[in-house]
């Protein structure tokens, strides 16, 4: 059995948490959002099938957008398999600075992420904002950007800020959001792998497509294999956003037995790089 760290997973406390997204008539407008609606937590993670999961990286979910450290409280509370936390932080806020002394109080935090999406290149040209990603680079604390790739302009804007703050780890969430193999992404995906500190997760494949499969996910992540190099590309889940479409265990499957990598690709993919990356302390 591969032994594996997720770096891109969410757990659910719907008795404590707001999750405001999960609830109707909230952004992503999706009809079969009910499937995920209920609390997750360390113990689904279990049913991994063909993957001994040793670790993870848990990605904010909504928990308490006003008071981010909530959802840090209640998962080093909780868990007990070595983790690391990507804490939800507003880089519009006046308040970013507060926040993040009030984040760097919990031993599990590594990084922030706030979701740029369609907003991409407007927030990454606004001079505070940059001034904020600044912080968190002096801080050395991760910097998780999900945007759709697709978009030039997007891509452009968070090069820029990039080439201004060389030491900014970046992370690029969901490939990019690619809804296929195209060109403007894939001069976005080349166009950010000069950046020795960008480094990217292949997951949400759930999200643009429910029918998703390994076939038609791999030269996808073939591609950003080749641009960025096998030590800055990693898989993950997605989970439990990739229940709308699949088990953990067939996400799992689908990664380790359908896509056929070779031992060492394999070992880099789901384990080497997100230890290093995200500082998990795992032998």
């Amino acid at each position: 059995m591969s032994r594996v760290i997720d770096p891109h997973l969410h757990l659910f406390n719907l008795e404590e948490g707001d999750y405001r997204w999960l609830q109707e008539g909230h952004a992503p407008e999706w009809s079969d959002k009910n499937k995920i609606r209920r609390s997750f937590n360390e113990s689904d993670l279990s049913q991994s099938g063909s993957a001994d999961i040793v670790g993870f990286v848990h990605i904010e979910a909504g928990f308490d957008n006003s008071s981010p450290w909530r959802e840090l409280e209640w998962l080093e509370s909780h868990c007990e398999l070595p983790f690391r936390s990507i804490a939800y932080l507003d880089l519009t806020s006046d308040s970013f600075g507060e926040h993040l002394e009030k984040l760097k109080e919990f031993s599990s935090l590594v990084g922030v992420r706030y979701i740029l999406d369609n907003a991409a290149q407007a927030v990454l040209s606004d001079p505070n904002v940059i001034k904020r990603l600044e912080m968190l680079s002096d801080n050395q604390l991760i910097f998780e950007a999900q945007l759709s790739l697709p978009d030039q302009g997007a891509s452009c804007a968070l090069a820029d800020v990039m080439q201004q703050l060389p030491n900014l780890k970046v992370v690029i969430n969901h490939c990019g959001s690619p809804l296929q193999l195209n060109e403007q992404w894939m001069h976005s995906i080349t166009r950010l792998a000069h950046h020795p500190e960008c480094s990217i997760k292949c997951s949400g494949w759930e999200m643009f497509n429910r029918d998703w499969s390994a076939e038609q996910a791999k030269p996808i992540i073939s591609f950003a294999i080749r641009q960025f190099g096998l030590t800055r590309v990693m898989l993950a889940s997605n989970f439990p956003v990739s229940e709308l479409t699949c088990t953990y265990a067939e996400v799992w499957q689908r990664y380790l037995k359908e896509m056929k990598w070779k031992g060492f690709e394999k070992d880099m993919l789901i384990f080497e790089n997100a230890k290093r990356i995200y500082q998990l302390d795992i032998d």
